[in-house]
């Protein structure tokens, strides 16, 4: 049996030429050709395309919505409140008194600062989102074709077990 070539393949599976495929198409139809794997890590993929700023961003949002943040951080408030309200009040060298205007100057330019990074790790979790569902799209096509050239070579067995059956009967 000889090889067919890549545009026959793209042909015989999905009925068009491969110059008339989608770019994911044609890499499927082109991993079948050449008998090789599809299969890839979509975080992985994301991971290596991703900026310094972007692997920066995935970390403080890691940070930032965890329960040991959220601990600290009520820890630090409780403890500024504390100092400034008693402990250093009574000997007349609090630095932030009720109602702690430094600390909600210092709050607001947290929050500030924390909600654009934040974001960035979510649309970088988007993108990474569309890679999986691009690659899955890949990985479910690759099947499909692969399914129906089983099909078809199921059937290209079955025509010659009944032709060889007609003979053995003539």
């Amino acid at each position: 049996m000889t090889q067919r070539t890549v545009d026959e393949l793209a042909m015989d599976l999905l009925g068009k030429t491969i110059s008339e495929l989608e770019a994911e198409e044609r890499k499927v139809v082109r991993r079948i050709h050449s008998h090789t794997a599809i299969s890839e890590d979509a975080a992985q993929l994301a991971d290596a395309q991703a900026s310094f700023g972007e692997r920066l961003s995935d970390r403080v949002a890691a940070v930032g919505g965890s329960w040991g943040f959220i601990v600290m951080f009520a820890l630090v408030l409780i403890g500024w409140m504390v100092l400034n309200s008693q402990i250093l009040a009574k000997v007349e060298l609090a630095f932030d008194p009720y109602p702690y205007i430094f600390l909600n100057l210092m709050l607001s330019t947290v929050a500030a600062i924390q909600a654009p990074i934040i974001m960035m790790s979510q649309n970088r979790a988007s993108a990474k989102d569309r890679i999986a569902a691009a690659h899955d799209y890949e990985v479910n096509l690759r099947a499909e074709l692969e399914i129906i050239r089983l099909h078809q070579k199921i059937d290209a067995l079955l025509k010659i077990i009944e032709q060889d059956r007609k003979v053995d009967t003539k």
